[in-house]
């Protein structure tokens, strides 16, 4: 039996459509069977590596501290070279982030292209495994060529990676696979191209690969893997089929990957400070200047003492640049005659309502700040700023233009499986005929309740065998929550001091000019990254074209902070439930909730919301 494994090629579900597993799933199956590391390498990206890290982090201790969380990523070149990349560094880390930078960029959503000339820049700390291909012999020209360049482009830190998945040539695999290390003084090294945590997610796999290939698994054919084996084996499995040379070789470069992603740390741009002021200075500089804007007479001692208090809080924090980064966007928009407002947890503070990010003057609450930012919590500050919705792209394009498309991109917004869109692909995969899957798709209500499931079926007279329809339900279930792909956050910007692909891959999105980056925004919030949300509102627009009426017809131009807050009439109409159009009490909820509250003011408002 094997004294230890790192498993160094895996697959998530993050692969979209081609991993079956959770990353998560992987990390908690690979320490349960008593795996040293496992190497999360989705394919041209980093999406799934945060959730590995989130599971990482809540093995119970002694797994924790025995198991290794490895960051890399699989590519396939234009030339068909495949290869699997590892960080033991950051400096590492950042290589691989922004080779995949690279590939996305110059692709439409989706997709990436490198050539094998990108492997030979800035790829100095990275270590690489050539994953030998199984429709030719190792020791073929092709393959000669291709562990020659890995030798050359990657010098002690390259190696013929073995996969073998009890195939009828696994024996002349790894034979040629000897021959060829010896010839070019190359090392071996045992990988499992695993797709899932266990065997029993084979289905699925090829579900997906019917997904992928937009054909049935009927006639999906040699796109299917051969057999269930590319799961995370047992030790005692995989001592059967590798020499023990080269189970020992994962081990050895695992203890070469130190990475992890606490190791991260991100910096806000320094160009918000100017020169020969901290970052404190200037934020109480500038909350001071429009302190005086906002109480010409003087400020209020009860104001007074909620500024130094939130000033201290955010210092202690460290949350300056992100209340400056915040204030610069309002500017802009300010100067430009863009309607805004802040809101969000953060943005009910006197520091926000003199930096001029929200028009909500502070005197008329009563809510304390320290509920939204906690030093006990240490959670990030959350500010919304919506903008009038015809005019939010010129925003956003003035943050490009500041911060360049090297530090600034929006989140990206993970779209997940549901149920109804799980049963449509599946069904489609598993053969069924349209009209089938028009009247499958309009039963996910019932999704939860197989029995329910089993009897609408049957009155529908669907053209599905038994056996098929517990295939799909059972497929289904797994399905759903898996990631589908990678989609644009409405409005959540990170900016960064450093090249911000240096921390994060960053691909096109769908939208003309728009960068996004691998991570969702709950990943952000994992590692402690902080996002600026530049949110589109329509109501604002109906705002300003209000007060261009009122202007012209009165000759008096009005601003948020001139709307009465106890208007009586307008608090009539909401306690009668008439506020259709009306941003935040829109909702069928809301109009049937405030009759009954019978708010009458702003803050009960805000308290309902």
């Amino acid at each position: 039996m094997s004294h230890g494994y790192a498993e160094l090629h895996a697959l998530s579900n993050f692969s979209f459509l081609r991993g079956a597993s959770h990353p998560a799933e992987l990390v908690q199956q690979a320490s349960a069977l008593g795996y040293r590391a496992l190497a999360l390498t989705d394919e041209c990206s980093l999406a799934g590596v945060v959730r590995a890290h989130e599971a990482l982090q809540a093995l119970p201790c002694p797994e924790r501290e025995r198991f290794r969380l490895i960051i890399g990523a699989q590519f396939r070149t234009t030339c068909g070279l495949s290869l699997v990349l590892l960080a033991p560094s950051q400096r590492a880390y950042a290589q691989i982030c922004q080779l995949i930078t690279l590939g996305r960029r110059r692709s439409g959503k989706g997709e990436y292209r490198l050539t094998r000339a990108d492997f030979e820049g800035e790829l100095s700390e990275c270590l690489a495994l050539w994953a030998l291909p199984t429709d030719q012999p190792a020791a073929a020209e092709t393959g000669m060529q291709q562990a020659r360049w890995l030798r050359d482009f990657f010098p002690g830190r390259g190696w013929l990676a073995v996969e073998l998945h009890r195939g009828a040539h696994d024996a002349e695999r790894l034979l040629g696979a000897h021959r060829l290390g010896q010839a070019l003084d190359l090392p071996l090294v045992a990988a499992g191209d695993v797709h899932m945590h266990v065997r029993e997610r084979r289905v699925l796999q090829d579900v997906l690969t019917a997904i992928r290939h937009g054909c049935t698994i009927d006639t999906a054919g040699w796109r299917l893997h051969p057999n269930g084996e590319r799961h995370l084996r047992t030790l005692t499995e995989l001592a059967q089929l590798y020499p023990p040379a080269l189970l020992t070789e994962t081990l050895a470069i695992a203890e070469r990957c130190s990475f992890s992603l606490g190791q991260l740390r991100y910096e806000y741009p320094a160009e918000l400070v100017p020169q020969g002021m901290s970052v404190s200075e200037h934020l109480r500089a500038l909350t001071e200047a429009g302190a005086a804007r906002r109480w010409p007479l003087g400020v209020p001692p009860a104001v007074r003492d909620t500024l130094e208090r939130e000033l201290t809080l955010i210092a202690e924090l460290r949350y300056e640049h992100f209340f400056l980064t915040v204030e610069d966007v309002v500017r802009y928009a300010r100067e430009h005659h863009i309607l805004c407002q802040g809101r969000g947890s953060a943005a009910n503070s006197a520091v926000c309502f003199a930096l001029g990010i929200t028009d909500v003057d502070p005197a008329r609450m009563s809510l304390l700040f320290e509920r939204f930012i906690s030093r006990e919590r240490n959670e990030p500050p959350d500010i919304d700023v919506d903008f009038e919705h015809e005019r939010r792209e010129e925003v956003m394009q003035y943050i490009y233009r500041k911060y360049g498309r090297e530090r600034a991109a929006l989140a990206a917004t993970v779209i997940c499986y549901r149920t109804r869109s799980a049963i449509r692909d599946v069904a489609r995969a598993l053969g069924a005929a349209d009209r089938d899957i028009q009247r499958l798709t309009r039963l996910h209500m019932w999704w939860d309740r197989p029995g329910e499931v089993r009897r609408q079926m049957a009155t529908r007279e669907l053209q599905l065998p038994a056996a098929r329809v517990a295939l799909l339900m059972q497929r289904v279930r797994e399905l759903v929550g898996f990631p589908r792909h990678l989609s644009q956050h409405v409005g959540g910007f990170v900016i960064s001091g450093e090249p911000l692909s240096a921390l994060v891959p960053i691909e096109n999105a769908a939208m003309a000019d728009r960068t996004v980056i691998q991570w969702d925004k709950d990943d952000l919030e994992s590692l402690g990254l902080l996002k600026v949300d530049v949110l589109a509102l329509g109501m604002l627009t109906a705002l300003h074209r209000c007060f261009d009426l009122i202007e012209g017809y009165r000759g008096t131009r009005l601003t948020m902070q001139d709307i009465p807050p106890k208007d009586e009439a307008t608090f009539d109409m909401i306690c009668r439930g008439e506020t259709i159009g009306v941003f935040q009490i829109e909702s069928r909820a809301q109009m049937s909730m405030l009759p009954r509250l019978q708010p009458r003011s702003f803050y009960d408002l805000v308290i309902e919301v």
